[in-house]
């Protein structure tokens, strides 16, 4: 441990590399702060820049920007409701509500420091047990990856307690519409009716846009007492928790890094499974669970300790056997590949440098995009000086940038108005617009893992099942749903055993 801290510090502190590493978390943050740059899009763009690059400098620079891009996503998403990347959303259920009583320099303290620790937690779990925890991850197959992807949809209940009929409607809709498209495993058009634009499925990041930000901006013009309630201050102050306040979410904090380091290493789970996860997870957990979505700070620190924790957990499987946890790992292989990096298990025996360079690099970089988020969300926040006759315009022009340039495709940004006036009225009718996010963002790995699993088992659903890995997670997903379903009623007969 302590000579790959060694090694990693001697590169990372090269003038040239520490410049290219503060460098790509200045870019992380701006793109993760972008609506619709997602961090794989956040690397991709940074990809060109690392081609010049030795390859141990290359992989520092990448892991810098995927990091920092995470961390990024989180501005916008407290102070706007738009989730910089996916794996943001969660954190505009409580982020938001905190800004909009005031407190948006607290919410995103909490989000700095939540972020840091996550991918510091991870950082080191990377360095000391890279691979143990890779050796666990081969163990995950098709089934076991069904399994986890429905572990994350049995959350649900938890979203909403007090609507739980209409949130599991609202999370059946998002796995419909994670249908749309190409069939994975057959290749046909599925529920596209001839438009060419459904034939790439409905896209997640103009769909979350749509739901959180134009729903949003819905909500608060058809309420005109609010359209001037805006913050004159002209700017926003990063406030850091009070010690008090730290002490309060310390076990959040560690758990949701735990959570999400596991996930992250997970092949194909990504850190926007890991965020949802953790919330829901700490929501079930919280003695006072009924602040979740009103402004709570443990809901900012669970989704980001876990999005965080997840990139650093996503580079134990590539860079110990050669297998990307997610698309942004795929990325920086691919450029590794290129350079003439041989990615695989003998890379950490035969080349430490290059675990002790990423190692390095996370450590560096959760503490320099601290320091930029802080400036880069001054300078967001002073749009929130802007009356809101003017802000809301300007939020929906940021919306439809965002949904356009992922694919630079106008579908995309019908698709986002047409999932902004969806989610206003799921606002009105009490349905869940996060259940139906997420439901959404695992559909698609749902049915693909579940199909393979069952061609594999040739048909044999109770030999997909039957793994020991795959029942144990089952079992915990079956808890998870029956258990909001069954407490109320546990609670009604022990009242009335009391009474008698």
């Amino acid at each position: 441990m302590l000579q790959t801290l060694t090694m990693g510090f001697g590169i990372v502190f090269q003038p040239a590399t520490f410049l290219f590493i503060l460098c790509g978390t200045c870019l992380g943050v701006i793109f993760g702060a972008m609506p619709g740059v997602s961090a794989s899009m956040a690397v991709a763009l940074a990809l060109p820049f690392a081609y010049s690059m030795k390859p141990i400098v290359a992989i520092a620079f990448l892991v810098a920007v995927y990091c920092a891009a995470i961390t990024g996503g989180g501005i916008t998403a407290i102070l706007f409701k738009i989730p910089g990347t996916p794996s943001n959303a969660p954190t505009t259920f409580d982020g938001y509500p905190m800004a909009q009583r005031g407190e948006a320099g607290k919410a995103l303290g909490v989000s700095l420091i939540g972020s840091a620790f996550g991918g510091l937690v991870a950082a080191f779990a990377m360095a000391l047990i890279s691979p143990q925890l890779s050796a666990v991850a081969l163990k995950f197959g098709p089934s076991e990856l069904f399994a986890v992807s429905f572990l994350g949809l049995s959350v649900l209940t938890c979203l909403d307690g007090g609507n739980l009929v209409k949130t599991l409607i609202s999370g059946l809709i998002g796995l419909w519409l994670a249908t749309i498209g190409m069939d994975p495993m057959l290749g046909l058009a599925r529920f596209t009716w001839g438009n060419n634009t459904l034939l790439g499925g409905v896209e997640m990041i103009p769909v979350m846009i749509g739901m959180f930000a134009v729903t949003e901006v819905l909500k608060q013009t058809t309420n005109p007492r609010k359209m001037d309630d805006t913050d004159k201050s002209g700017g926003v102050k990063t406030e850091f928790p009070k010690l008090k306040e730290f002490l309060s979410i310390k076990w959040v904090m560690i758990r949701s890094s735990i959570l999400g380091t596991i996930v992250g290493i997970l092949p194909g789970a990504g850190a926007t499974i890991a965020s949802f996860l953790s919330y829901t997870t700490e929501k079930k957990l919280s003695k006072h669970a009924d602040d979740f979505g009103t402004g709570c700070i443990d809901g900012i620190a669970a989704s980001e300790c876990a999005n965080n924790a997840a990139t650093g957990g996503s580079m134990v499987p590539l860079l110990s056997l050669g297998i990307p946890g997610g698309n942004a790992a795929a990325i920086m292989m691919s450029a590794l590949v290129m350079m003439g990096v041989q990615v695989g298990p003998l890379l950490v025996r035969s080349q430490p440098e290059y675990l002790a360079s990423v190692f390095s690099s996370m450590l560096l970089t959760n503490i320099l995009m601290v320091i930029i988020s802080i400036f880069v969300a001054r300078i967001f926040a002073k749009i929130l000086s802007v009356p809101y006759s003017v802000l809301g315009p300007i939020i929906i022009m940021l919306a439809v940038i965002g949904s356009y340039a992922l694919n630079n495709n106008t579908g995309d940004v019908v698709l986002m108005v047409i999932a902004g006036v969806l989610g206003y009225l799921f606002t009105k009718m009490k349905f869940s617009a996060a259940a139906l996010v997420l439901g959404l963002v695992l559909g698609q790995m749902c049915e693909s893992n579940l199909r393979r699993a069952v061609t594999i088992a040739n048909g044999n659903i109770l030999e997909v099942f039957s793994k020991p890995i795959t029942a144990v997670i089952m079992v915990a997903c079956v808890l998870m749903l029956v258990g909001p379903a069954v407490a109320p009623l546990i609670k009604k007969n022990r009242k009335q055993d009391t009474k008698v």
